[in-house]
């Protein structure tokens, strides 16, 4: 399989290693210093595109996909404000793009399990939930984009809580919200907590990153998915990939 991938810091190079290894082809390598790449033979040859960018940047990149008719897998957050427009082109068949906050197979797994958890306790509403996550310092946004599906998904199933918030300091609890607390320290790949607590006790999740490799395979995994499913356009996400 022939692929593109859109920046190059350690999660393209780690992607570009396990593509490698699995028998791809990388055909272009795209960054901020060679943006006139997206015209060239070379890309538009591509059978689909990975992008691991910046926030401000990856807009334009999948922009980019959708004129070169090049599928694009996208695991940049901290831009999704955009992201029901892009849905949108790519609803209508103007473009295939496959978008995650995070591409690790476990991580995807705890989001399931996470789900799960939530619907049980629509019927315990003693319980409140509260998140905890930890990024290394080079991750640019907060919470982390995998902290908000995560958060997302709690609002979407659990009927008392109606928002999301990143508490100050010691503030306290605001009712019917979800407290996310974010850290950034050292080289931490990732660690997500979900904290249901009552008055007699808490439940606590939580999945912790070992490295980067799991979501750099997770990203291949998709483009190959991507690149058999994707070529009438549309918009998909991780649990097509895996089915859940």
């Amino acid at each position: 399989m022939k692929i593109a991938i859109i920046g190059h810091g350690k999660m393209g190079r780690m992607i570009e290693e396990i593509a490698l290894s699995r028998g791809h082809k990388i055909v272009a390598v795209i960054d901020e210093n060679n943006q006139s790449d997206f015209e060239s033979d070379n890309f538009i040859s591509a059978e689909v595109a990975i992008e691991f960018s910046r926030p401000d940047a990856a807009v334009n990149n999948i922009l980019h996909c959708f004129a070169a008719k090049v599928p694009v897998v996208s695991g940049t957050t901290g831009w999704t404000d955009s992201l029901p427009e892009l849905k949108s082109l790519a609803e209508r068949g103007d473009g295939a793009l496959l978008w995650s906050s995070n591409f690790s197979i476990g991580m995807n797994i705890f989001m399931a399990t996470s789900r799960y958890l939530t619907s049980l306790m629509k019927n315990y509403p003693q319980y409140s939930p509260r998140m905890e996550e930890v990024h290394h310092i080079h991750k640019l946004d907060h919470p982390s984009g995998t902290a908000i599906t995560l958060a997302e998904d709690i609002i979407e199933i659990l009927p008392g809580i109606k928002g999301w918030y990143e508490p100050e300091n010691d503030e306290s609890v605001k009712a019917g919200t979800l407290p996310i607390r974010a850290h950034r320290e050292g080289e931490v790949p990732g660690i997500h907590s979900i904290i249901w607590e009552s008055d007699a006790d808490e439940i606590t999740i939580t999945h912790s990153a070992k490295s980067r490799r799991g979501f750099a395979l997770g990203a291949v995994l998709a483009a190959e998915w991507l690149a058999k499913n994707g070529r009438q356009g549309g918009f998909f996400t991780m649990k097509n990939v895996l089915g859940f």
